[in-house]
Parts: C-alpha cells; structure tokens; sequence
C-alpha cells in the first residue's frame, strides 16, 4: 500500500529560512499572517490530506465515478464524508475575501494547501480547486449581485464551481466555440451548446454547481473577440429549482483521475447571466485560468512528490543483489537498493525537483499575494509581471517532471510498480492529465515565447533576469558559494543568449519561436530551479556555520547534496536545450507533409 507524509520540514525550511513568508504580514490584508498563525494552519492542513484525503485516494481511483440514468454523478465511497469535513475545517475558505465569508489569508497559504491536497488526493483537489477557479472570476468580474448571490455558498464549499470551454470541435482555439447565447431580454440568456471535458462538471459533493460557460452572443464578432462569459447554475440561486437546460450527457471513461467525473455538459437554453462585459470573456476565463494553471502546477508538484515518498520507501526496503563496492547489509540475503547508483539517480531525480520546484512555487506565490495586495503600485506591478511570467514555466515544468519522478517511481518498484496494489502506477495515470488540461505544456511554452517574452518590450523577463543577476554578483564573491554560483552563471548567460536568438528569429520567421518555445521554456524552468537550488544552498551552509538552524545538522547537509546534485547531474539539460534551440526552426519544418 502507498503513504503519504506531507513533507513540513522542507515547507518550513522554503517559508520561513529562505522566502521569510513573514513579509507578507507587512501587506494590508494580512498583518495577522505571523509565523504563529501560519505554522498551526499548515500543520492542521497536513493532518486532513494525511489522514483524511489519503487513505481514500487508491480506492476513489478503483471505483470511480458513476452516472445514474437520471443524468446525476455519484462520488466513490468517502468522498462526501471527506469533503464535508474539508469544508467544516474552513479550507475551502483559506484565502477568499473575507467579505464574502473567507478567512482573507495569503494566497501562498493555499498554494501549500494545494500541494499537500494534490499529493494526498489528485482527483479530490480539482472539486475545490476548480471552485476557487470559479470564485476568482466572480469575484473579480461578476456583478454586485451575483457576487452575493454565489460567492458566500462556494466560499463555504456548499456550492462547488466548473470552467466550460472546450467544445467536441475546439479546445485551444477558443475562436471556434460555437455555443450561443440569446438575450431574453430581462438581463438573463439562454445558453445553448456542447461542452466536453468538465472536470467536476455534475457529483454529488455539494448542493449546486455553478458553471462559467463561454458562450457567443447573436452579435457577436468572429473568434475570440467574440466570446462572452456567463455564469450558469445548476439550481436557480434564489429558489433552488433545477435550471432544467442543464445537464450531464455522459462522464469520459479515461485514463487517470478516475475520482474525478470528466463530463459532457448539455446547455439547451439553459438560464445563465453574462459576467462581465460583452465579448469580454476570454479576459474574465483568463483570470480563472491562470488561477487553475497555477493550481495545474502544484499537481504537477504534488504527485512528484507522493510519487517520491513511495519509491524511497520501497528502495529502503526492498533487497536485491549486493552493492557493487560490497556489502553493506551483511545480515540480509542481499542488500536494499537504495545502494544502487542508478536507483539513487531516479531517487535524488525526484528529490532534487520536488525541493527546487516548492521553493520556487512559493516564490511565485508570495508574488501574486504582492501583486494582489501591494499599497504600492510599482511593487504591485513588478510582482505582477513576475508571477504572469512564471505561470507558463512553472505549469508547464512541474507537470512534465511529475510526470518523469512519478514514473521513475514505477522504475524503482520494478515488475511490482506495474502492478496495482503497490499504487504508484496510479500516480502515472493521474500525473499524465497535468500536462494537457488548462493548456498544453506545448500552448504554455507558445505563450512564454509569443506573449510573456515580448511583453513590455521584455518587461516581464526583466522581473526575473535582474533578481539572477545580482544574486550571482554578489554570492560569486563568496567561496563557498562557487560551487553553486558558477553552474547558475553559465546557464544564466546562455539563456539570455537564447532569449534574443528567439526574439530575433522569431520576428523574422513565426515558426522560429514556435521551434524554439519548447526547448526555451524548459532551458527557463531549469536556471530558475537553479536559482532557487543556489539560495537554498546559500541558507544551509549559513546554518550550518552558525549551528542555529531551525532543522537538523543532517536536514542542512541533505540539501548541500541535493543541491550539488541538481547543479551536477540535472542542471546540464540546460546546456543541451540550449544546442537544440539553436538549430532553429529548419529541421522541423523542412520535411514535406507526405513524408511523415
């Protein structure tokens, strides 16, 4: 059977020794935010995934979801029981505004949350997650009214929340919906069309769903300048009658996720009320988008991380063979392999990303808190632009290595990894979805190179570029900082070299940046993973020195290795994305259509 601890020791370590989340107090909205308040609700918050959302992950998984022929979706066994206790712990209220009901604490708070959720429960965690997705477009764009009307019951969780965009026919090119909507002229439309891939599109977790639903009004201009948001309820808010256009026609029968029902949504005049602006939707779903692309990323994080947990146990204990510089449990028929050299590269593989990717996760969270709640505006806007430029990479990275660790775990398990009982293999199935949904990784790295890259007249890179660089000024002076400073510097400098190659190129020739997007994102993900590698190194060898570490001596020279491993052994991709960006465009392209 699998486990799952939530890894508190390295999330304090990233929070308070290296981020100093404390900060954050500093901003209106949070000056209760302390190290007192934070730690307790973490603490609380690793209790329920542990020993709530865990232990029903592997059997939500085996028995799925079910659709009855009344068209309603029933939850596998423990789910409602677990989501109620979620909602009466205030989790569903962490960070939303507490006008509404919320707890109005920092958005890092919930992206910790989300990890630890994602980890413990992937399929669990898109029921909420996709609500908060839900209520940050309300919350930002609806109208007074409908902010009453809905933001208080998904606030409490009494009320769960779903994106409909993709269409049988379209699912990034948005300009292809074809779903109308017709004003009846009371303020209120009836919203007509097929959307398919809903996750959490109809269960039985709470008393109504409320559906944003991209619709075309009979007006409105071709593509996505045409599109429009709409707020669609299953029940009608004010007397809770069923809102009988809505309906579920089918759940997808797919590979992973399986707790989680993946829909086919009906809308056949359904009652719905425009949010936002007319042929302003795409704006207003881009908002609960880049939310769900950052919780998307966390999945990608969570899964690693449980995936990581399973394998070191199972190398710890499992015996096969002898070490090959001798034996080193004399006692036992053979020793464990976690002795193994290439055991121990997929092993520190997982945990080298896992540990970069959670420190820089947070960083981009406490960015979005700035950017939120920032009293000053040029603050405001460099955090902005950090967090917008890290959304792409980190979604795009995170879900691509949660798949590789999550992988690599079956690879230490072996023939028993394949099999289900051990429930990594789970992990595999699950893990693969990140990658897709809320964007391909291949859509994240087109919008890093075609929008963020070029935003501001690199604007948005300099948010990034200019933190790195001084960092290896000033740390390429200290000694005891080369091994970590020289390896970031390089890489350094070679992205840089890649970032004007791509914009050179690519004006000259679209399919250029569109050849390099994939390389470039990934050569980005890798140097700010190296960045963060390089600080925490920074932290532990300070603690180390001065003995008053808030971990264990042990704690700080783990990281000194995971970090020379990262800098040694995964660091080096980097070297070679960069040789494959530039190749340019000529090798892809050149090959004629018939050839393939």
């Amino acid at each position: 059977m699998p486990i799952f601890n939530a890894p508190l020791n390295d999330i304090k370590f990233v929070l308070h020794e290296v981020l100093n989340v404390e900060q954050l107090s500093q901003l209106p909205p949070f000056g209760e935010a302390t190290r007192d308040l934070i730690d307790p609700v973490l603490e609380e918050g690793a209790k329920i995934c542990q020993d709530v959302l865990f232990p029903i992950n592997m059997s939500g998984d085996q028995e799925g979801c079910t659709r009855h022929d009344d068209g309603n979706v029933t939850t596998p066994k423990g789910f409602i029981e677990a989501y109620n206790t979620f909602c009466e712990g205030g989790w569903t209220a962490l960070s939303a505004d507490p006008d509404f009901g919320g707890m109005g604490l920092p958005a890092t708070m919930n992206t910790v949350m989300q990890e630890m959720i994602c980890a413990a429960n992937f399929s669990f965690g898109m029921y909420p997650g996709l609500s908060q997705g839900c209520y940050e477009a309300i919350h930002h764009f609806g109208a007074d009214k409908q902010k009453e009307e809905y933001l208080p019951k998904l606030v409490t969780g009494e009320w769960s929340g779903t994106m409909n965009l993709t269409e049988p026919h379209c699912g990034t090119d948005l300009g292809l919906i074809k779903t109308k909507a017709d004003d009846n002229g009371d303020g209120s439309f009836n919203i007509t069309g097929t959307k398919i891939f809903i996750s959490a599109g109809e269960h039985d977790l709470t008393e109504n769903i409320i559906h944003l639903v991209l619709a075309r009004l009979p007006d409105a201009p071709e593509g996505v300048k045409g599109i429009s948001l709409f707020v669609v309820p299953k029940f009608m808010p004010d007397t809770m009658e069923a809102n009988t256009g809505v309906s579920c026609g089918s759940i997808e029968h797919k590979m992973g996720i399986h707790a989680n029902s993946t829909c086919v949504m009906n809308y056949d005049n359904a009652w719905g009320q425009l949010v936002g602006e007319p042929h302003k939707g795409l704006k207003a779903m881009f908002t609960m988008m880049n939310a769900a692309r950052l919780g998307v990323a966390m999945q990608g994080l969570g899964i690693a991380e449980v995936a990581y947990q399973n394998a070191v146990a199972y190398a710890k204990d499992r015996l096969q063979m002898r070490s090959l510089t001798g034996t080193k449990c004399p006692d036992k028929p053979a020793d464990p392999i976690i002795v193994h050299p290439d055991v121990r590269k997929m092993l520190l593989t997982g945990k080298a990303f896992t540990e970069g990717a959670r420190a820089l996760a947070y960083w981009g969270a406490m960015a979005l808190d700035e950017s939120n709640h920032h009293d000053d505006p040029e603050k405001k806007q460099e955090a902005d632009d950090l967090i917008a430029l890290l959304t792409p990479i980190m979604k795009g990275y995170f879900t691509d290595m949660g798949s590789v660790v999550a992988n690599l775990a079956v690879q230490v398990h072996g023939g028993h990894g394949y099999i289900a009982e051990y429930g990594v293999e789970q992990y595999v199935r699950d893990a693969r979805i990140a990658e897709i949904y809320e964007g391909t990784n291949g859509i994240q790295a087109l919008d890093l190179v075609g929008r963020k890259m070029a935003q501001g007249y690199g604007r948005l890179l300099r948010r990034f570029f200019h933190p790195v660089q001084k960092f290896i000024e000033v740390e390429g002076e200290n000694p005891d900082m080369t091994h970590y400073v020289m390896p970031l510097a390089k890489a350094f400098m070679k992205l840089q070299q890649s970032t004007a190659m791509t914009a050179q190129k690519g004006m000259k020739n679209p399919d250029e940046a569109g050849a390099a997007s994939t390389d470039y994102m990934r050569q980005f993900a890798l140097v700010a993973m190296g960045y963060m590698w390089a600080q925490m190194a920074k932290i532990a060898l300070e603690k180390l020195e001065s003995g008053d570490g808030e971990q264990s001596k042990e704690f700080y020279e783990a990281k000194l290795q995971t970090a020379n491993f990262f800098f040694t052994k995964m660091l080096p991709e980097a070297d070679w994305r960069f040789k494959s960006l530039m190749a340019g465009a000529e090798p892809l392209m050149a090959m004629g259509e018939e050839a393939f």
